[in-house]
């Protein structure tokens, strides 16, 4: 098992759903995903979360033809998404990424191209709530 895929680290929220959260701490959850640098839960920022997949991404060998495979929880992989795209934080909860499904990113190693499939981008709801969050 590789550390730097695994899941983030929601700090006191493990285990809880989003609601299960708001519910208890709304104005901390609130922060969170509003600010992805913000850590109310004692665990990880959105940030550091993307950081530590993308520094795991940017350890890969580069060859041409050098295929990786990496099973992975859905949370890591819209992580692993937005920072091939270079996409903004917030970018993260834009992103479906469903379970048992497979993902496919290609780039060339001077890092001129990159493509996804598996995972679909979805314009932020009117609502408060992430789409991708589920239960932490």
């Amino acid at each position: 098992m590789q550390l730097a895929l695994r899941d983030c680290d929601m700090g006191r929220w493990r285990g809880f759903t989003l609601g299960e959260a708001m519910a208890r701490e709304p104005e901390a959850v609130d922060a969170w995903l509003a600010d992805p640098r913000a850590t109310p839960h004692g665990g990880e920022s959105l940030l550091a979360f993307i950081s530590r997949v993308g520094g795991w991404l940017d350890t890969r060998p580069v060859e041409d033809g050098c295929r990786i495979v990496a099973v992975a929880e859905p949370s890591v992989i819209r992580a692993a998404l937005v920072y091939v795209l270079k996409a903004p934080p917030s970018t993260y909860w834009n992103l479906d990424v469903r379970s048992l499904s497979t993902t496919t990113v290609a780039g060339a190693a001077d890092g001129g191209t990159c493509a996804s499939r598996g995972a679909l981008f979805r314009p932020r709801a009117r609502s408060r709530w992430p789409r991708a969050c589920s239960r932490w």
